[in-house]
């Protein structure tokens, strides 16, 4: 299967035109996220000119990514719903277009809680629609050449080198005006619309209503059938849905270590470096060993590396810290989103896909608004949270064991048997 509407290139051709789609999208829907390049300014405004404490600091990023947690609706629509004629090109354009303004007018927005979350949530809204597309694109595309692995690896080396570029960067922008994070998100988000105006074409499409009603009812029968899909999606809430301390790591680093923004960025950039090199070797052993084995070892490393915040208690011990979380927590990302890419039904691309992922982002920002919670109201203790968190991920691991060896007992490019293609989509 190639993208929808497209003659059928090569096989290796395929991946270079996919990989060009994905490098663009994935840079400018992860890098462009209030949540990424825009968090650290985000925050430094949030704690020290409105005053937040942890837990309202955390409660903002929560409500944030709202649109991120309904992702699937995204899904349904692009996937059922052809505009203009195709799936996939005219949403990105038309959303990117849409996220670049709305991060304009975010420039202009005065500094109260409630008008900047507000523009906040609309500029998500755009960027889910965006990031749904690129990654059905990326499903698709994947399932067509047995290439789960390499373009996780492709998707996670972007998004970490995404990382190392927001370290530095952010932490800059949040020792100057505002006005100028926003101003370069909506730069960043808009580099997607040549890339895609080059390099993803498809043929129009003529649609019919009766059409369309009906493949919105066979993609919510596929994706209700498709048992894999929710083994994968299970596994993965497990996994995440920890008490989470990313806020009280900020708080952290600022009230007890006396770090500025600019540290902060730093650290960052040594944890993008070390999940760049998480991602290049991860590239290598997909094709190597099969996925069970990579998701119980990056599982088990992934829990490792929170254990590490035990012991961050100085300026000196930071650093390696950081280091070893963006390799160990990299690698449990890249082998949970392998399997999410594996177990996402055939034709629902946008819409399973994105349902595992709401599943990832739901968890990781609500968990971080309980753990927030927990220290500010409840006050535990920050090494009890860290503790909390490993043993609530740990507990997932065994349970790969569990899932369909179909699923998890190839390695990558090994393709499927004929005969079973068929039955894996409808898992």
């Amino acid at each position: 299967m190639t993208a929808p509407g497209t003659a059928a290139p090569p096989p290796n051709r395929t991946l270079i035109y996919a990989a060009i789609v994905i490098v663009a999208g994935v840079l400018a829907t992860t890098l462009a996220q209030p949540q990424v390049l825009a968090r650290l300014p985000l925050q430094n405004l949030l704690k020290n000119e409105l005053h937040l404490d942890r837990s309202s600091s955390s409660a903002f990023f929560f409500w944030a990514g709202l649109a991120w947690y309904l992702k699937p609706f995204a899904g349904i629509v692009t996937d059922a719903f052809p505009l203009f004629g195709n799936r996939r090109t005219s949403y990105i354009l038309l959303s990117a277009t849409l996220a670049a303004l709305a991060w304009l007018a975010l420039v202009v927005t005065p500094h109260a809680f409630g008008n900047l979350l507000f523009v906040v949530i609309v500029i998500n809204l755009f960027m889910v629609v965006t990031s749904t597309v690129v990654g059905g694109y990326m499903v698709e595309t994947a399932q067509a050449v047995s290439g789960s692995g390499r373009l996780t690896a492709i998707r996670q080396f972007v998004q970490q080198g995404c990382v190392i570029l927001n370290g530095p960067a952010a932490g800059y922008l949040a020792s100057i005006a505002f006005g100028w994070t926003a101003a370069a998100c909506g730069g960043i988000m808009f580099l997607l619309v040549p890339v895609t105006a080059l390099f993803l074409r498809e043929q129009r499409r003529q649609t019919d209503s009766r059409v369309v009603l009906n493949n919105v009812r066979s993609q919510l029968a596929n994706i209700a059938s498709a048992r894999t899909m929710w083994a994968a999606a299970g596994l993965m809430a497990l996994f995440y849905i920890a008490p989470g301390f990313a806020t009280a790591i900020f708080y952290k680093q600022q009230n007890e270590l006396h770090m500025d923004t600019r540290m902060q960025g730093y650290l960052g950039l040594i944890g993008g470096v070390f999940g760049v090199a998480a991602a290049v070797l991860y590239g290598v052993l997909c094709r190597r060993l099969n996925l069970r084995t990579l998701l119980v070892v990056c599982m088990v490393l992934g829990t490792a590396a929170n254990l590490g915040y035990l012991f961050y208690t100085s300026i000196d011990r930071a650093p390696v810290i950081e280091g070893f979380n963006g390799f160990g927590y990299t690698l449990a990302e890249l082998a949970l989103m392998d399997l999410a890419v594996r177990s996402t039904p055939a034709g629902s691309e946008g819409l399973g896909f994105s349902l595992m992922v709401s599943v990832r982002n739901l968890a990781l920002f609500g968990t971080d608004w309980f753990g927030s919670t927990l220290l500010d109201t409840y006050h535990f203790a920050f090494d009890s949270l860290v503790i909390a968190n490993s043993v609530t991920t740990a507990i997932a691991v065994p349970l790969v064991f569990l899932l369909p060896r179909m699923i998890v007992g190839r390695k990558d490019a090994d393709g499927l048997p004929d005969a079973a293609a068929p039955k894996t989509a409808m898992e």
